[in-house]
């Protein structure tokens, strides 16, 4: 059945005292259980489900949301290890496995990962893979550096944390540049900050550049300042975990943007933290 691990808006076929039948391809029938029918269902009724494989191997419904379809990225939990891989809660009654050879490291229980959903050819199985890398490879992409992405923040790594840009590349957050809290599951708008020669993409969580950035922080700052009636406790000395809790922006964005406000007459920079003039 092709929409297996997809939504489908099926007619009621049948009212049982277990549920009900839906019509779906072929005119098979799929059971969806009492307890994800909708109250006051009739015979011909539509219902948009969720359709996958219960615990039992069977063609089933449901009108609980996965956390993803197959085709589809996501972060899921570890639930359980057992000898044939790991089980993630995906938001169904039954967990989502990836065998040990869809992992890139050995999952542990407990942990979170981005993994990617698909239907498994030969068992006609929902599966999930960590090997993402393995799932982009003929994916072309055209990144410039400064390009504006959506980012779901991966596993994290000696240098920093992995994170599945626009759904169709990888790139890497390093370390030294998170200023502020991240972890994985995150979704964040990020920026292109270098596309290397082998293909491999450095990502930003602000944007790069004096013209680009300081004069959108400072009017952050500024209208800020309005809403605080005209004093904000930070300046130049302020420690950077002060002005990220405050402000989510580096230190090194801050004091150039506060330089520009100060050249341009509208605020005053004292010990105490900043006056709007």
């Amino acid at each position: 059945m092709s929409n297996i691990g997809q939504y489908a808006e099926l007619k009621v076929a049948k009212l049982v005292d277990f549920g009900v039948y839906l019509e779906g391809e072929d005119e098979a029938l799929i059971l969806l259980p009492t307890r994800y029918v909708p109250p006051k269902t009739q015979l011909d009724d539509t219902i948009k489900v969720f359709i996958y494989r219960d615990s039992e191997d069977r063609i089933i419904a449901t009108t609980l949301i996965p956390k993803a379809t197959v085709g589809e990225f996501a972060v899921m939990r570890v639930k359980s290890v057992t000898n044939i891989g790991a089980f993630l809660d995906w938001g169904l009654a039954k967990d989502l496995l990836v065998p040990f050879s869809e992992q890139k490291d050995k999952m542990q229980y407990d942990q979170s990962y981005l993994v990617y959903v698909y239907l498994d050819n030969a068992t006609g199985r929902i599966v999930a893979t960590a090997k993402i890398e393995k799932v982009l490879r003929d994916v072309e992409t055209n990144y410039a550096e400064g390009d504006e992405v959506d980012i779901l923040v991966g596993r994290r790594t000696d240098l920093g944390y992995q994170a599945l840009i626009n759904n169709d590349a990888l790139g890497i957050i390093y370390k030294n540049e998170i200023f502020g809290s991240l972890k994985t599951g995150d979704q964040r708008k990020g920026y292109i900050k270098k596309v290397r020669p082998d293909g491999k993409i450095d990502i930003s969580l602000q944007q790069q550049g004096y013209q680009n950035e300081v004069p959108k922080i400072g009017e952050q700052i500024l209208d800020l300042l309005k809403k605080e009636e005209g004093f904000l406790p930070l300046n130049d000395k302020s420690s950077p975990e002060d002005i990220y809790h405050s402000l989510q922006m580096s230190k090194k964005n801050f004091k150039k943007a506060i330089g520009l406000l100060y050249k341009n007459k509208l605020i005053t920079i004292e010990e105490a933290g900043i006056f709007l003039k």
